[in-house]
């Protein structure tokens, strides 16, 4: 019995030292990373993903060093977005991300096959996301963009503890049902102690092509609305257009084409570091 004790007790100090070790690469890792960003919704479908891809390429095209960390585990969007489907190599014990439009971008997209569930449990999700902040070569960055899931669960709790964010972004759509749930995501942010906070209303108005004339589809003003209730940044709003869909479906974002919203999407970059820099 005390042979069993023993082996029990040296498993548990193994397990503390791997996870110490862990901490201090993270740590590292943070270090050389001037600006790190989470990617906030309250609900699923609010076009998060898409704003982050936009907003790392945006800023890779003005000669920053950018990185995206993919946190939606089981619901990976961003190697689609990006046209990326090879898997990352590994050099001296690190993974090497992979890049595209000047973007180093990790996501267990690149390690399943395509359609394949990721059905893990919180703690899985969460270990996962640490190896990406720990074992992932990021180098020195201006900027480290966190996808997160829609909501406020385990993930996001893992990333605000480890990655110590400098500013949340929170997507929304002008919609009640949107805002109300971009409004948890905030005081949840708030409750993590994330500096700066700010909203973007996404799908802000269509315009019809033929007669010019824009129309509310998901409401108007919500996302303006709650920042000032809320006190925090309003990053602006982003207009319905079916050329970003098709773009994103072709892994182009819309920053790197000269549609419409390209011109929506420097406008955020824009205001993100306006925000940054008070």
């Amino acid at each position: 019995m005390a042979l069993f004790h023993k082996k029990e007790s040296d498993e548990k100090l193994q397990v503390i030292r791997e996870k110490l070790v862990q901490d201090r690469e993270i740590q590292k890792n943070m270090e050389r990373i001037a600006n790190r960003l989470v990617i906030f919704s309250g609900k699923g479908g609010v076009g998060k993903s898409t704003v982050t891809v936009n907003l790392g390429v945006g800023l890779a095209k003005r000669q920053f060093a950018v990185g995206l960390l993919d946190a939606d585990v089981t619901g990976p969007n961003i190697p689609k977005m990006l046209g990326l489907f090879e898997a990352p190599q590994g050099k001296n014990g690190k993974i090497i991300p992979l890049k595209k439009y000047d973007v180093s971008v990790i996501s267990i997209g690149f390690l399943i096959e395509e359609n394949t569930p990721v059905v893990w449990r919180g703690p899985l999700r969460s270990n996962l996301i640490l190896q990406f902040l720990s074992d992932v070569e990021w180098g020195d960055l201006d900027f480290l963009l966190a996808d997160l899931p829609p909501g406020t669960g385990d993930e996001v709790l893992t990333l605000a503890e480890k990655m110590r964010p400098t500013m949340a972004v929170v997507v929304t759509t002008p919609q009640e049902v949107a805002v109300e749930d971009a409004r948890r995501a905030i005081m949840m942010a708030r409750s993590l102690k994330i500096p700066k906070i700010a909203v973007v209303e996404n799908m802000s108005g269509f315009r019809c092509p033929e007669s010019g004339r824009m129309y509310d589809i998901f409401g108007s003003g919500g996302g303006e609305k709650l920042a000032k209730s809320l006190n925090v940044d309003f990053l602006g709003g982003l207009p319905i257009d079916p050329s970003v869909r098709e773009m994103s479906d072709a892994g182009k974002p819309a920053v790197v084409n000269n549609g419409e919203s390209r011109q929506s999407f420097e406008e955020l970059i824009d205001h993100v570091l306006e925000v940054k820099d008070k």
